[in-house]
């Protein structure tokens, strides 16, 4: 019986191949063609109305200015819905559009009158940026965006800040009245009406209206200038692409950018208590409660592959995602230049903003320019973050209210502030950490632990600090781990070097101290890669031995009780380094690097 049944899969997957169909999509092509080669479709959205699970959409070059949105996915990660840019070819999806009949008011300041019948049911320029945690800093903020040849302006607070002589980033300023909306912008020594001047029209690029889309492929193309709203995480999170509380995306190699919010999301669908937990801890528990009844599990949400791709200019968070980022893989991305703007601020803004982050893997990316570059907030479980880069960042990782097991290892910590410390079950194995160390004080909001490898609600608890753990790590100049040894939870430490001032804490009976040696730590760009220059020195480096770090090692946390393992339940084991080269694995060499030579090296680490 079993051999019959698993012939009738097979023949079955069979049968969905042979049937499996590829569309084209290209500028010149029509929504009356069939969507082959020779007579390709107009738009993506009418190839994503026909396409069924299996079926391919091949985007040729050009310029898409439509929302895309999916109203089916495929039915298995092998059995998906591909979209995809044509190998070798630039497309552009977008959500702008180009305006003309610019008037010169003065000087550099320009206007231009849109019908408001232009924007359909959506004008971005009448869209407040409100929601939970949003501070708008004592003024008004619309998530509209003015563009010159594809670089993004600044919103002005008012008329006369535009009306100015321009210094620094130009400016705009829109009002929308009864049936028009007019813009006014800052155009240095140009005229509009001789270049690419595009405006926000579009909330989104890609992105589902229903939730519930599994298994869909994006690949390959630029997405960008989207009107994105503000994404806490008790409301809707729209990005300029995003699967909309579903399963199984796979969005790689693609450049997605301009952004007036969020640049990707993996989070929470929309209802009616969106915005409305009153910045309170027990508003968003309630929130978890209800996704927890609106599918949020194992088996519904989440297991998204985001890689390789390259997100900047995202005036919020380059990856954000409460809950739907759960049982996910966050690799080889480059996020940069993320809130520069700084026009407003809220307690939602980093490169990568995630609640909920259950057994997400956040490795090989690259983090700098950003306010914090990674932001674990509630339910860090399971997570594990590994061989990242992080520089240029006011912060580099904030970790707030979770109860772990939460692990960071091989990863390259270098702006002035490494990590901001708010929670407890935290491991740091085999890390470089350039910057200070901080630990926040006790914080009595009940936040949730999970059951194991689960979405499901274990218990909830107040947030004392203490149960970390931190092991072979490299810690230069500002860190201070002395910051724990008043803490009323336990810490593990051991195997640690503090080199040029860093301090240990009483908890690390066996550091290596070297207060007078200066690693010359400096990371610089060349040929198109980063490198970091670093002293080392073999008699800090073999001073004592060191332990390999094992979940036999790390043990169990205290509050949730649980083992630090891989997702499928097997140990840990840190036996490779940032690079992926094997340990020694009965005396690995403290920090990222395993053996990397003696004296001033100098390390291609991106």
């Amino acid at each position: 019986m079993r051999k019959q049944l698993m012939a009738a899969v097979a023949a079955l997957a069979l049968s969905a191949s042979a049937h499996a169909r590829t569309f084209h999509v290209a500028t010149s092509g029509n929504d009356a063609n069939p969507g082959t080669t020779s007579a390709p479709f107009r738009t993506i959205q009418h190839a994503a109305d026909l396409a069924q699970p299996d079926d391919t959409i091949i985007v040729h070059a050009g310029v898409y200015r439509e929302r895309v949105s999916p109203p089916r996915g495929g039915t298995s990660g092998t059995n998906r819905i591909v979209y995809e840019a044509a190998p070798g070819e630039k497309v552009v999806i977008t959500g702008s559009e180009e305006v003309s009949n610019w008037v010169q008011v003065k000087g550099d300041v320009w206007k231009t009158t849109i019908p408001n019948r232009f924007f359909g049911r959506f004008n971005p320029y009448s869209d407040l940026i409100h929601g939970d945690w949003f501070n708008p800093l004592g003024r008004q903020h619309h998530t509209g965006e003015v563009y010159l040849d594809g670089k993004w302006f600044t919103e002005a607070a008012n008329l006369e800040d535009v009306m100015k002589p321009p210094a620094g980033d130009p400016l705009w300023f829109g009002h929308v009245g009864g049936s028009t909306t007019t813009i006014w912008a800052q155009f240095k020594g140009v005229d509009p009406n001789r270049h690419g001047v595009e405006i926000n029209v579009r909330q989104t690029v890609f992105y589902p209206k229903k939730t519930g889309i599994n298994y869909i492929t994006v690949r390959g193309f630029t997405l960008e200038d989207a009107a994105t709203p503000w994404a806490p995480p008790t409301a809707q999170q729209i990005g300029v692409i995003g699967p909309h509380w579903s399963k199984g995306w796979i969005i790689e190699d693609n450049v997605v950018r301009n952004s007036t919010c969020s640049c990707i999301s993996l989070g929470k669908y929309g209802d009616r208590w969106d915005n409305t937990s009153a910045n309170t801890a027990q508003g968003y528990v309630k929130t978890i409660q209800r996704a927890l009844a609106d599918g949020w599990s194992k088996e519904q949400i989440g297991h998204h592959i985001v890689r390789g791709n390259t997100v900047y200019n995202c005036g919020q968070t380059g990856i954000v995602g409460s809950m739907g980022a759960a049982f996910s893989t966050i690799t080889g991305n480059t996020i940069h230049d993320i809130h520069t703007r700084r026009t407003f601020t809220g307690a939602e803004i980093a490169g990568i903003k995630f609640h909920g982050a259950v057994d997400t893997l956040i490795s090989r990316n690259h983090i700098y320019r950003a306010p914090l570059g990674l932001w674990l907030d509630w339910m860090a479980q399971g997570t594990r973050v590994s061989r990242n880069l992080f520089n240029d960042n006011d912060r580099d990782v904030f970790v707030e209210v979770d109860h772990g097991p939460f692990l960071f290892s091989n990863n390259l910590f270098l702006s002035p502030a490494s990590l901001q410390d708010r929670s407890q079950g935290g491991a740091y194995a085999q890390n470089l950490f350039a910057g200070s160390i901080k630990l926040l004080p006790y914080d009595s909001r009940q936040t949730p632990f999970l059951k194991p490898h689960s979405t499901a609600i274990a218990g909830l608890h107040d947030n004392p600090p203490g149960d970390n753990r931190y092991y072979n790590n490299l810690f230069v100049q500002h860190a201070d781990l002395s910051i724990y040894d008043n803490a009323p939870l336990p810490m593990q430490m051991d195997g640690n070097v503090y080199l040029d001032g860093a301090r240990p804490s009483k908890f690390d009976r066996h550091a290596v101290v070297k207060p007078g040696f200066q690693p010359e730590l400096e990371l610089s760009a060349r040929d198109s890669h980063l490198y970091l220059q670093f002293k080392f020195e073999k008699a800090w480096a073999d001073a004592q031995p060191h332990p390999l770090v094992t979940s036999a090692l790390l043990g169990k946390t205290a509050i949730s009780h649980l083992p630090y393992e891989h997702p499928d339940g097997t140990p840990i084991r840190i036996d490779t380094d940032y690079f992926g080269k094997k340990r020694n694995q009965s005396d690995p060499m403290p920090g990222p690097f395993e053996d990397p030579g003696w004296g001033m090296l100098s390390l291609k680490v991106w």
